[in-house]
């Protein structure tokens, strides 16, 4: 399994406050929930690998 890239994010306090109350709504951390719309904005943008796993992207087999 991979470990995840840590690194510090800076944030405007009344996104964060927006993105902490969506995340209770769905039931995930905050940390998941930005995981989470990354994912999908990537996604949207067509940049997003042909295999994605929940822990990142994975390898494509030959």
């Amino acid at each position: 399994m991979t470990a995840k890239k840590n690194f510090p994010l800076r944030i405007d306090p009344k996104l964060f406050q927006i993105i902490e109350g969506w995340a209770a709504d769905e039931f995930r951390s905050v940390n998941s929930h930005i995981e989470y719309l990354l994912r999908e904005s990537v996604k949207k943008a067509g940049r997003l690998p042909r295999k994605m796993s929940a822990e990142g992207v994975e390898t494509e087999e030959n």
